[in-house]
């Protein structure tokens, strides 16, 4: 293991991060709010960053190297980004702290406070800020800054991009970085633009198309994006929580002119009928809550938009919905987003080749002698890849189920404890009933919150980065 190339990537971003929180900073300093906290972040963090980042190596950098740097960064970006918070004293105790940082970065949007308008404006934007960074990889991030870090850099897309599929967009993995955050940046411009027009202030429109693009779901509205009360917004949120739970390839194939091709994608045909049919059943089912048939497609498409896509906003409380609706949503949360999106969940490219592998199964138990692959997007899926994503389902429901013993001595209803592994592990935020869309994590104690916090960067990182951490082979040199 390259521990000293592990330390200086490492250091190289706790420096991002530390200049990120310039921008909060300048935020509070706006509004005329105490900018302490970002003082003391800054200055921890960028002192850290810097004693890392002196480390020197060779440029040695494998696989296993790239999966342990984004397990161990990812952990202690929480750590340090967490100092705001801390030191704000709007929280009880450092726990807290890490829990909504970690939430913020992983794009969940679980939250611990059981109040967010008190917060400081300033406190707020970094919060949601968090999600903006994290949602295509503060790596990727740094990657896209920072890109002569004399590493194979590659190693460390594939540890922190989502799906089972990682290619780059262009030769150099640098170059690919940068696209996908010009993409990223595009679009979440394009949102604070249209949500501008919607007559959303600018403050407003800044911090939900962080948490919209990152897929994260914070809000500075204690009920959420609800409190607004303007379905133009709810539109416009909705629609952009679909847009970033796609696959950012296939907006570079868009660009590129290479529309049809992109068009073509089976996990996005798949991901969209998922959708038009789950807003469908669910409209149907809610129909007679609402005044008319449009607001409960609204509130459909919303709730699906924001479940699907692992963002966590609520315009309703939707756990007062029928247990049919309640169900389905529970689905889709351990359905997800596109491999490749901010989003989160097991991605529907998995569930895609899951149910394309029981087919093949069928096929094979009917006639034994035939010889079916299984193809993607046209494309023969290498049986590689196949087993990883298998080995990756079971990994997953392993890890869910032995957060959920762990999170049972908290002693909640087996509802609350179920969504709530589910939503952390998922990247969610909201469950049902205690840590539902008007509900929060704050009750948990702090060994749960802890377990709560591993799980959502389990869930961000897709099992193997954190798993590697724990390897004894992965700390003896070779």
């Amino acid at each position: 293991m390259n521990f000293k190339l592990v330390f200086r990537l490492a250091g190289k971003t706790l420096l991002v991060e530390a200049a990120s929180m310039l921008f909060p900073l300048a935020v509070a300093l706006l509004y005329r709010e105490d900018p302490t906290p970002f003082f003391y972040g800054i200055g921890i963090t960028a002192a850290a960053g810097f004693l890392l980042s002196r480390f020197r190596s060779d440029t040695r950098f494998h696989t296993r190297e790239g999966f342990f740097s984004a397990g161990l960064i990812w952990v202690l970006v929480g750590a340090f980004g967490a100092i705001p918070f801390y030191t704000c004293g709007y929280f009880e105790s450092y726990v807290d702290c890490f829990f909504e940082c970690i939430s913020g970065f992983t794009t969940t949007g679980s939250s611990i406070l059981r109040a967010v308008e008190p917060l400081p404006r300033g406190i707020l934007f970094w919060r949601s800020f968090t999600h903006w960074l994290g949602g295509m990889g503060i790596l990727v991030l740094t990657i896209a800054l920072l890109p002569s870090l004399g590493a194979r850099t590659l190693h460390v897309m594939k540890a922190e991009s989502p799906g089972p599929i990682i290619s780059k967009l262009v030769p150099k993995a640098s170059q690919s970085s940068k696209i996908l955050y010009t993409i990223y940046f595009g679009l979440t411009v394009i949102m604070v633009v249209c949500l501008l027009l919607a007559d959303m202030p600018l403050y407003d429109a800044l911090v939900n198309s962080f948490a919209t693009a990152g897929t994260g779901g914070f809000s500075v509205l204690n009920i959420s994006i609800g409190g607004y009360g303007s379905p133009a917004c709810e539109i416009i949120i909705g629609v952009f929580m679909i847009l970033f739970s796609v696959n950012f390839a296939l907006y570079f194939l868009i660009l590129n002119g290479k529309v049809r091709q992109a068009l073509k994608s089976d996990e996005l045909r798949f991901f969209l009928l998922v959708v038009a049919v789950s807003v469908l059943l669910i409209s149907f089912n809610i129909n007679s809550m609402y005044p008319d048939y449009l607001t409960s497609l609204r509130h459909a498409f919303f709730q699906v938009s924001t479940i699907i896509s692992t963002t966590g906003f609520s315009s309703v409380d939707f756990d007062l919905w029928p247990e049919f609706s309640r169900t389905l949503l529970v689905l889709l949360m351990l359905f997800g987003a596109c491999a490749g999106s901010t989003g989160g969940g097991v991605k529907s490219c998995r569930v895609l080749l899951l149910l394309k592998c029981v087919r093949r199964e069928i096929q094979q138990i009917l006639h034994p002698r035939s010889v079916s692959v299984v193809k993607l997007d046209g494309r023969v899926v290498d049986e590689k890849v196949l087993h990883t994503v298998m080995v990756f389902l079971g990994s997953y429901m392993l890890i869910a189920f032995s957060a959920m013993l762990v999170v049972a001595l908290d002693n909640f209803s087996f509802g609350t404890t179920f969504t709530a592994v589910v939503a952390c592990i998922g990247n969610i935020g909201p469950g049902l009933e205690q840590v539902g869309p008007m509900g929060n994590f704050a009750d948990f104690s702090a060994l749960s919150k802890i377990v709560l916090s591993f799980c959502m960067i389990i869930g961000r990182l897709e099992v193997f980065p954190i798993l590697v951490l724990f390897s004894k082979s992965a700390w003896q040199r070779v």
